[in-house]
């Protein structure tokens, strides 16, 4: 039992290193994050990447305090502004805004299913939004490729949005999220909207 814990105690202090990497920005990917983080404690097994996520979230409330959940709320009306816009498109909330795991820099990610990117780039345009960055990303998951087009504009305030256009066929395809472990829901128009009335902190996370 006691060697449990001190696997346990290391792993959360591995945990705790990675996500101080992360929250930082001395890392960007949590792979890399754990390795270094092991490489420094001088240990050789690493977290999950929950872990090294619930860590991460911690340690953005303790720096962040109460401002974190006021911007939270606001980056979450932002949201449902934008995908009142795109509405037709089905748009999903997801990223940390859903999860309410934010910190400092993070964005607003929203999926919208369109077999037409170059249209959600100009009815954006046409609501006034500027476009800042598109880019192709193609990945392969259990041998499927997924290839997506990324929108970068900046909302108000100078809130950083990203919306990711998938292919229509692709709507409501349940997905995994390789952070926290379970399904990616994300949140649509109308459960944004009663989130935002009944409860605008919350935060979608495992335990």
């Amino acid at each position: 039992m006691e060697e449990l814990k001190v696997d346990s105690d290391l792993k959360c202090r591995i945990a705790r290193e990675a996500a101080t990497l992360l929250y930082f920005g001395f890392e960007k990917e949590y792979k890399q994050a754990k390795l270094k983080a092991a490489q420094t404690c001088g240990i050789h097994f690493l977290p999950s990447n929950l872990e090294v996520a619930l860590e991460l979230d911690k340690l953005a409330e303790e720096k962040e305090g109460a401002v974190r959940n006021e911007r939270l709320i606001q980056m979450r009306k932002e949201a449902l502004r934008i995908m009142k816009i795109l509405k037709a498109c089905r748009p999903l909330l997801i990223g940390s805004v859903w999860r309410g795991t934010i910190r400092r820099g993070s964005d607003i990610d929203i999926a919208v299913y369109h077999d037409v990117a170059g249209e959600i780039m100009e009815l954006l345009k046409a609501h006034g939004f500027q476009v800042s960055k598109t880019e192709w990303t193609r990945v392969t998951k259990k041998g499927i490729p997924e290839i997506s087009f990324h929108i970068h504009v900046a909302g108000l305030n100078g809130q950083s949005i990203e919306v990711v256009v998938r292919s229509s066929e692709e709507a409501g395809r349940k997905r995994k999220c390789e952070i926290f472990g379970d399904e990616m829901k994300g949140l649509n128009i109308n459960e944004l909207e009663k989130l935002l009335k009944e409860n605008p902190s919350q935060k979608f996370i495992p335990f």
